[in-house]
């Protein structure tokens, strides 16, 4: 059993799967080659990270409505996250996730960016909003 973080109910389905970690923000337009599935801005702390199946642990959402289509255009791909986790998510980001069809959830008791490390194994339940780590099986 590992420890629980509780969230905002969130968007999606259930998933498993490595955490992917840093306090940047986070913007599917500017931080993203959405085709190589790499973050390409040079001055994001994930740059040249592959975020292809990771569940995204960052600050808050940025950008604008391209967002949405672009977390869609990437899922159609299999190119997306598996999971987007933020301190705090913006409408835009919400509506990008529902119609991606991916689990986001926001809104921690506590700083994400501060409680998961990359490479942790977490288990997002947007249903309830709750984010388990199980370090034991990182």
């Amino acid at each position: 059993m590992g420890t629980v973080i509780q969230g905002h109910v969130g968007i999606g389905s259930s998933v498993s799967g490595e955490a992917l970690v840093a306090l940047d923000n986070f913007s599917a337009r500017y931080d993203l080659d959405r085709i190589k599935g790499i973050f390409s801005r040079p001055s994001h702390k994930l740059h040249g990270e592959s975020y292809v199946g990771k569940v995204l642990v960052l600050n808050a959402a940025k950008g604008g409505v391209a967002t949405a289509w672009m977390l869609r255009e990437m899922a159609s791909r299999d190119m997306a996250p598996l999971a987007l986790l933020l301190n705090y998510a913006n409408p835009i980001i919400a509506q990008g996730a529902a119609f991606a069809e991916f689990p986001l959830v926001d809104r921690f008791e506590t700083d994400i960016t501060c409680a998961i490390q990359t490479g942790d194994q977490v288990y997002v339940d947007p249903a309830t909003g709750a984010v388990t780590i199980d370090r034991d099986a990182a």
